[in-house]
């Protein structure tokens, strides 16, 4: 690449923060990097200058914070990516420039990095991102702009940030303007009245039951059945109640024979995944929406001669869409599953989780229960994790690479000390910590 070649790239990546503002030099380089990352060679005449980035508002991270970011997406520790971002974000800092080509290329094949993006690349960040088509997601993410100016993401971040604050005035700013959103946007708007949600939203959920955008009909029938004394909460247990009959000891299971329109309003799907029949899809369905303080966890034990899996399936859904803890609890015991764990409150987490880990054997399924803990990991849970680490590295120390990864992920990094010994987890607990503390 020529001297001038380089001289542009720089510019971009630099641009105001290390060297005199050049507005022709700083809109040439960017010309300049989205032709580096589409592969193309310099064209023979000089880019056209362009419209320069405007002037940045956030401070850029630290250098200590800088080059902890240049040494993750080098590759040491790129796990902790996410966290890095979250944090910085969280300190109203912004990355530093020639962070930025990395960063939005990662973020174009990865979302779950997305979510702070828009924050922390700045405005020479989405003003990069308006001259290449594979960053142009960056510019729907949130940047801080309010309701009516925003992007997509702006508008989002705002409503939900609303709804934490004051739930009535989310949802009516949200009501005002239902009609006029498109449906993609009112399919991303619903589900932040889950913040907040009370009996106050019922009428205007009921009403999204109505919505032609099937996304929209299900985010509405979920949160509705999060509300015991919703209509549509009282529809379901009477529907319920047509299918489970308490005989002694015995459940007695009759499926729905059909799934008319008033069913689908409500949220049930007529067509079941391949390989499961209709009647069962749609039981297990009713039994999912029906309001669990209809029953009682006893009967967890009944003996339920016929559909027994497909009920039990309803109330683990149940369990997970009406977040109610006793149910997540004695359903755990039965099915341990990452979405039950995450139901209860943090503390219970903890506990339920260690004993998981103290009575399972390392495998896929306890990898997945550990992803629907809270982090960061309390004591309890760190002290059994570790613990299951070093008595089975004794004899299958081929087996714990995942686990180990997650400890030193998911750990409090104040607790780095319990890790002394166990392998690489504590370099990366002290690297988390040292992360953090540049970044506050």
């Amino acid at each position: 690449m020529s001297g001038r070649w380089e001289e542009l790239v720089s510019a971009a990546l630099v641009g105001t923060d290390r060297r005199p503002y050049d507005g022709d030099l700083l809109g040439d380089a960017a010309v300049e990097v989205v032709r580096l990352r589409a592969g193309q060679s310099a064209p023979e005449q000089e880019p056209r200058a362009l419209t320069p980035a405007p002037e940045e508002e956030r401070e850029v991270v630290g250098a200590a914070a800088a080059e902890r970011l240049a040494r993750i997406l080098g590759g040491e520790h790129p796990r902790v990516l996410p966290e890095w971002l979250a944090a910085a974000a969280a300190a109203g800092r912004r990355v530093p420039p020639q962070a930025l080509p990395e960063l939005l290329d990662k973020g174009a094949r990865d979302r779950s990095i997305r979510a702070h993006l828009g924050v922390l690349a700045g405005r020479r960040g989405r003003w990069l991102a308006g001259l290449n088509p594979s960053w142009a997601y960056l510019l729907e993410e949130p940047t801080g702009e309010i309701w009516e100016l925003g992007s997509q993401g702006d508008r989002r971040a705002y409503l939900g940030e609303l709804r934490g604050k004051d739930p009535e005035a989310a949802r009516v700013l949200l009501e005002q303007a239902w009609e006029k959103e498109t449906p993609d946007d009112r399919a991303r708007f619903l589900p932040l009245l889950d913040e907040g949600l009370s009996m106050a939203d019922e009428p205007f959920l009921e009403s999204a039951l109505d919505d032609r955008r099937r996304e929209v009909r299900q985010v509405a029938a979920d949160l509705l059945t999060r509300l015991p004394d919703s209509r549509l909460a009282a529809r379901m247990a009477d529907r319920a109640a047509r299918c489970l009959r308490v005989e002694g000891t015995t459940l007695v299971v009759e499926p729905p024979a059909a799934c008319d329109r008033a069913m689908e309003r409500d949220g049930i799907r007529a067509r079941p995944p391949r390989g499961t029949g209709e009647r069962a899809w749609w039981l297990q369905q009713v039994v999912s929406r029906a309001p669990l303080r209809e029953w009682s966890t006893a009967l967890l034990s009944s003996k339920i001669p016929e559909w027994a899996r497909e009920v039990r399936s309803g109330w683990v859904r149940a369990a997970v869409l009406q977040r109610d803890p006793e149910w997540a609890r004695a359903l755990f015991a039965w099915d341990p599953l990452a979405d039950l764990l995450a139901v209860l409150p943090p503390v219970d987490q903890d506990e339920v989780a260690a004993d998981f880990v103290r009575r399972h054997g390392v495998d896929g399924q306890m990898i997945m229960v550990l992803g629907g803990a809270a982090t960061p990991w309390r004591q309890g849970l760190a002290q059994a994790v570790l613990s299951k680490i070093r008595q089975v590295a004794v004899t299958q120390p081929w087996n714990l690479s995942e686990l180990s990864a997650m400890a030193g992920e998911r750990i409090d990094p104040a607790l780095h000390f319990l890790a002394e010994g166990v392998g690489e987890v504590p370099g990366l607990l002290r690297f988390r910590a040292d992360m953090m503390k540049e970044l506050r």
